[in-house]
């Protein structure tokens, strides 16, 4: 009698392992939004330079502007088991990770004509902008791919009590791995940091023959 005890251990763990083995493997698949660039043709110059960076140095003026906003969304379906004992549940998340910006818009300043050589010069240059938004949410697809697989896909099927995987999962996917993706995301902004150097605003408002500068001061004066 006294081995009951032992058998009957052995017995559940061994239920528990081959509902567990019934279960696909966990998994985590990023996918990167895309959506087209809107385009914005009627703010002013005096507002532009409210909406872009604190870091302008004196005399500089924002002449276009680029912005993005993050957004990352989660998919979660949750394939479980339950144990014969009717108390445990194997779990396996799947989950699937959208991020980019939502809306990512270039602005021109309206003073600007769209058929004018100052207009193609700034719009030019927000391009540079976009690219490089593209280009940094390219790069750190695998870095957040492999960060969200080794936490969700290693060690096979979660095991616990029944009903509580699905909601761990969405607690921890919205407080602590959402705001992961959007530091990542906005990591961007010491890229975009790199374009809009103090030459770069020189380069731009003397190109067109001075059209640029002249139509600065004037809007200013107004």
């Amino acid at each position: 009698m006294r081995f009951l005890p032992l058998l009957l251990a052995l017995f559940c763990c061994n239920s528990f392992a081959d509902v567990c083995d019934e279960l696909p493997k966990p998994s985590v698949t990023v996918k990167l939004h895309e959506e087209p660039v809107g385009l914005g043709t009627v703010t002013g110059l005096r507002t532009l330079s409210l909406m872009g960076p604190r870091s302008l140095q004196e005399g500089q003026r924002v002449l276009g502007l680029t912005r993005g906003a993050a957004i990352v969304r989660f998919e979660t379906r949750v394939v479980s088991r339950v144990d014969a004992s009717r108390q445990w549940e194997c779990a396996s998340p799947q989950i699937s990770v959208t991020y980019g910006f939502s809306p990512l818009t270039v602005y021109v300043a309206k003073e600007f004509p769209k058929d004018s050589c100052a207009y193609r010069e700034i719009y030019q240059h927000e391009q540079r902008h976009v690219d490089a938004y593209r280009q940094h949410l390219a790069g750190i697809e695998k870095e957040l791919a492999d960060t969200l697989s080794r936490r969700f896909t290693t060690g096979g099927p979660w095991r616990g009590p029944i009903g509580q995987a699905r909601t761990r999962i969405a607690n921890e996917l919205e407080e602590r791995w959402g705001p992961y993706v959007r530091r990542e995301i906005n990591k961007v902004e010491l890229v975009q940091a790199q374009i809009d150097t103090p030459e770069e605003y020189r380069r731009v408002a003397e190109r067109c023959d001075g059209a640029i500068k002249k139509i600065t001061l004037q809007a200013l004066q107004r």
